[in-house]
């Protein structure tokens, strides 16, 4: 039996990999890090006509009909080159309408997201760190009225998926009345918030039971993906270092403590690959296990690559503390995923209340 990724897949990160490399190379993410939106419009451009903003969009619609699992690989290399942009905003509230809107509903937004000619966005969490379908305060009605944090990229948004109260899920559009934002300052300069107020904002509800937990179980998966992606990468860039920087006439990596470090990470990085891949599996292949394996995933993938940048800057020393480093980009995206969401141990609780503990 072969647990491997399918030729397919490995084309995928391969394919979805080298448009990084072409289009978004350090220097150029460094420009956009310090810019003022965190957004790039041409490479948002390349990354649409690869096709992976509408992977698990139903071909019907324009996208590629592609499980979830695609999805994840893809957010993988995106992790791992610290892709800037609203890739993860997007693809959730593509999946809401996907699979809780009703036929006019996919028809009018899933073409448009499955394009990249639309941007969608997902408005989750409430005050407090409210993010699951059970806390949602935000009450149901003909208009939204109420307030939502930590939106990522509401303000270039074409439509946001918002949560209400009983996890129902609407749809509100960019030029929709009644809506306000405000600039939230995060640390992951790669993927910028914004604190949405609607005021009778009209809005499309998606339909009765439409998949809120879904949507967060498929937003932990993705996190678990970005997160592995992101911790082989610092991993990679500590050994790198270790090979070019001398110390006393020899390069770092002669140290045998250095060398135990760097063999601790490695060892706290790779295990993490069969476990998201199995999370994302699940989500279509083993819907009874796939809220577990999704909370456990998304908990302990996203504190490994917390740990593996803290060892990363160690592993730099001095350097790895300032802005000219690049450790830091990677440093502050581990606390993106470690933190949108909900946390680890809330994460964890879940998975023990499921398994009956």
């Amino acid at each position: 039996m072969n647990f491997d990724l399918t030729d397919e897949q490995l084309m995928l990160q391969d394919t979805v990999g080298q448009a990084m490399l072409n289009e978004c190379p350090v220097t150029h993410l460094r420009t956009i890090f310090d810019g003022d939106s965190g957004h790039d419009g041409a490479l948002w451009e390349t990354l649409s006509g690869l096709g992976i903003v509408g992977l698990a969009i139903p071909e019907e619609y324009g996208g590629a009909g592609l499980e979830i699992l695609d999805l994840a690989v893809t957010a993988e290399t995106l992790g791992y080159h610290a892709a800037p942009g609203p890739f993860l905003g997007h693809v959730l509230a593509a999946l809401a309408i996907a699979e809780g809107g009703s036929p006019e509903q996919k028809e009018k937004w899933l073409p448009g997201l499955a394009s990249g000619e639309r941007i969608g966005t997902v408005a989750l969490a409430e005050s407090g760190g409210q993010w699951q379908p059970d806390q949602w305060q935000l009450p149901r009605g003909d208009t939204l009225t109420g307030k939502k944090e930590f939106v990522p990229f509401g303000e270039i948004a074409d439509l946001i998926v918002v949560g209400a109260t009983g996890g129902q899920l609407a749809v509100v559009e960019k030029d929709a009345p009644g809506i306000s934002l405000a600039v939230v300052d995060g640390v992951d300069l790669t993927r910028r918030f914004q604190e949405v107020d609607f005021a009778s904002t009209p809005c499309e509800w998606l339909g009765q039971g439409a998949p809120a937990e879904r949507v967060r179980d498929v937003g932990r998966v993705l996190l678990a993906a970005d997160a592995f992606g992101g911790s082989q990468r610092l991993l990679e860039m500590c050994v790198e270092y270790a090979k070019t920087r001398e110390q006393f006439g020899v390069t770092i990596g002669h140290f045998q403590a250095l060398k135990h470090q760097l063999a601790s990470m490695a060892l706290d990085v790779e295990p993490n690959r069969g476990l998201y891949w199995f999370a994302a599996y699940a989500q279509d292949h083993a819907r009874d296990e796939a809220e577990r394996i999704a909370a456990i995933a998304r908990a302990h993938v996203a504190d490994r690559f917390m740990q593996v940048a803290r060892d990363a800057v160690e592993a730099h020393g001095g350097i790895g503390f300032t802005w000219e480093c690049d450790v830091q980009i990677w440093f502050k995206r581990a606390m993106f995923d470690r933190a949108f969401m909900g946390t680890p141990a809330e994460d964890r609780e879940r998975s023990l209340q499921l398994a009956g503990l």
